[in-house]
């Protein structure tokens, strides 16, 4: 059973107008339920989210239900799932493509 929060639907998701007006660090994961990857990397990217430790500045994470056709995902030009990008201030800063543990997430995380 998936204890994970879902993918926003493509009539959930926000459209690239309001995610780019979304202050602070805000971290967009495109995927779907279906998809293995993703699967896979829920647990990893929730424990990396879980040991964040910018206190000062909390990220908001949004998960993004992907595919063809999906105006958000083609905005950021996703190929791969799960695909995180992370915005501060409405621009990417980051971007890590099927992460494959938690701390590959963690590095990442730190050096943006």
């Amino acid at each position: 059973m998936n204890t994970f929060k879902p993918y926003l639907s493509a009539i959930e998701a926000p459209s690239l107008a309001e995610v780019q007006a979304l202050p602070g660090l805000v971290l967009l994961e495109f995927g779907t339920e279906w998809c293995g990857h993703c699967r896979a990397a829920q647990p990893l990217i929730a424990q990396a989210l879980a040991t964040q430790t910018n206190m000062h500045a909390p990220w908001q994470h949004l998960k993004i239900e992907d595919g063809p056709g999906r105006a958000l995902g083609r905005s950021y030009r996703v190929k791969l799932w799960p695909t995180l990008v992370l915005l501060r201030d409405g621009h990417e800063v980051g971007r890590l493509v099927r992460p494959a543990s938690v701390q590959v997430i963690q590095n990442w995380m730190s050096e943006v």
